[in-house]
């Protein structure tokens, strides 16, 4: 492995755990939480962002209306299996889901969570320190590289590896000021 292809792999996970962060109900609406909404259209699961247009006209409210309105129902139903934990509100031409505030509690459960998602982040990059610096090591075993040559992509491995973490830890406390603020 090559150092390019272990950077893409921390910034795959970073971008994972970033996408995973858009996802978690925050109290404030966000359409990425309908991004797994599956939709029953004309006997095909459809995506629901590709049966209607989703919008946040308020900042703790998101409008869907489908192109098509006899998939209304369909639509609601999509939404209440998807299990984000909000009562779809169908009014005949369009669906209102309305966030509610969240309490203090609930605020703290959802910041261990994302710590949690942070920490698997976490030994997911050190997982690929890990891969790289055995294969470091097996070069210099093999006679591939030199010792100074093995240092110095061990060196290399770990600076990489830290602005990985602390781009985790960056994206993690974004994420918990904006829960804790609403």
């Amino acid at each position: 492995m090559s150092l390019e292809v272990m950077n893409e792999k921390m910034e795959k996970v970073i971008n994972n755990l970033q996408d995973s962060f858009q996802e978690v109900r925050a109290g404030r609406a966000n359409p990425a939480i309908l991004n797994k909404v599956q939709v029953e259209y004309y006997g095909v699961t459809t995506p629901l962002n590709q049966v209607a247009s989703i919008s946040v006209p308020e900042a703790r409210l998101i409008v869907i209306q489908p192109w098509d309105r006899s998939i209304l129902s369909q639509v609601e139903k999509a939404i209440e299996i998807a299990g984000i934990g909000i009562h779809p509100v169908n009014d005949g031409q369009l669906i209102r889901l309305v966030f509610p505030e969240l309490t203090e509690e609930r605020r703290k459960e959802i910041v261990k969570d994302i710590k949690k998602m942070a920490e698997d982040a976490k030994v997911a990059i050190r997982n690929v320190r890990r891969d790289e610096m055995d294969e470091a090591k097996a070069s210099l075993k093999n006679n591939e590289i030199s010792e100074d040559e093995e240092r110095s992509l061990e060196d290399k491995i770990q600076k990489a590896t830290d602005s990985s973490i602390a781009k985790i830890d960056e994206v993690f406390s974004k994420k918990e000021n904006e829960i804790m603020s609403v």
